[in-house]
């Protein structure tokens, strides 16, 4: 099977904010994306992955994103830091990826 690159956008960021993080993603030209519970330590503190914090609004969360080019990986990755992160503690990275169905992305 035939692989083809593609670009993922990882953004870890305060799980309150997920509407509007998924909102921009959708905007920015992200077909789809993946959220898991996120825990560990930063400059911010400790974030645990207890299950009591699966119902708390202020846990962590780990969003992904799988972009067909480099271009719309990294203006959602421009734009969310750029929106939310002055106010909400974050991180967001890119990374090249290879993909089996690009019609997907």
């Amino acid at each position: 099977m035939e692989h083809y690159k593609a670009s993922k956008v990882v953004i870890i960021t305060e799980k309150i904010i997920l509407p509007k993080v998924t909102k921009l993603i959708e905007e920015a030209g992200g077909r789809g994306y993946t959220v898991t519970l996120a825990g560990g330590k930063g400059s911010r503190g400790v974030r645990s992955t207890s299950r009591a914090n699966v119902i708390d609004e202020f846990s962590n969360v780990k969003i992904e994103v799988i972009t067909a080019g480099v271009e719309a990986a990294n203006r959602i990755a421009d734009e969310v830091a750029e929106r939310f992160f002055d106010n909400y503690s974050g991180i967001t990275y890119l990374e090249e990826v290879q993909v089996l169905r690009p019609h997907r992305f």
